[in-house]
This record gives structure tokens, sequence and C-alpha cells, in this order.
């Protein structure tokens, strides 16, 4: 009677051990690819995320900067003197107008400034007019000539003013 199992051969072995091992190698190989890849999906994810949030933010301030000089419209309209009272019925309309603007500006976290009484500094300061002040120091804003806006520590349309000359 014959045996059906038949002795494996070393040789056999050696073989089956070499295929094992490059089955794992091929495996971890698909594995690492596979972490790489996954990785890199969720990285562009995040940063066309973010592209796309920095893209629709720089349109709203692109949008809020076309309206801002809408409001220093309003702002003129509102200095100027009342003399009847059909212009103060007027007046009153500006006055909801702008505070109805000022308030959609705020909303999208855009705020003015005060800047009267501060050293001018030309990263925040537009410069328009030099002007003798006694008692100021140099350098000093003495007036605004146009409004200032920033969002946050961003600075959205830099104000217009006048500087004390010593």
């Amino acid at each position: 009677m014959q045996n059906d199992e038949t002795p494996v051969s070393s040789v056999d072995t050696a073989s089956a051990t070499t295929v094992d091992e490059a089955v794992r190698r091929e495996r971890d190989d698909y594995y690492d690819r596979l972490l790489r890849l996954t990785a890199e999906f969720d990285n562009y994810r995040k940063r066309t995320d973010r592209e796309r949030r920095e893209r629709a933010e720089a349109a709203g301030m692109d949008i809020l900067r076309d309206l801002l000089p809408v409001l220093d419209d309003l702002e003129r309209a509102l200095a100027a003197p009342i003399d009847s009272t059909a212009n103060a019925s007027v007046r009153e309309g500006i006055e909801l107008i702008h505070r109805q603007l000022l308030d959609v500006v705020r909303r999208r976290g855009v705020e003015p400034f005060d800047v009267v009484g501060q050293i001018f500094d030309p990263e925040w300061h537009e410069a328009v007019a030099n002007e003798p002040a006694d008692g100021r120091p140099d350098g000093e804003i003495t007036a605004e000539v146009r409004r200032g806006y920033r969002a946050g520590q961003r600075l959205v349309r830099a104000p217009m003013v006048k500087v004390a000359k010593a």
C-alpha cells in the first residue's frame, strides 16, 4: 500500500517561505500606498475647503469695500446742516439707511475705527496732508478725512488722515 502523503522536500519549504515573504512585502507595500493616498486625499480636501472659505471671504470683503463709499456719502449727508422741517424728515430717512448699512457691515465683522489722536502708522493710515499743529507731537493724526475700517486685525480700508507737523 502506498502512502498518499509524500514528504515535502526542503526546496519546496524554502520556495514556500520565499513566496510568503514576497506576498507579505507586496501586501505591506499596498498598505503603505493606501495610507499615503488616504493622507494625501485628506490634505487635499482640507486645502480645498480652506481655499474655498478664503475665496468666499475675499469676495465678501470686495462687496463690503464697494459699499463703504456709500456709507461715506451717507455720513457726509448727515453732517450737512438742517435748515427746515422738510429737511429734518429727509435726515431721519438718511439716518435710518445709514444705521441699516452700518449694521450690515458690522454683521460681516467689519468695524470703523477711530484714529484722531493716534500716531501715524503707514501700515494702517493713509496721509493726505501735513498741517502745523501747536501743542501736538510730530506725526500725530489731527483729523480724519475718510473713515477707515478693519475686520479683526485685518485692514479693510485705510483711513485718510491729516498729520501734525512740528
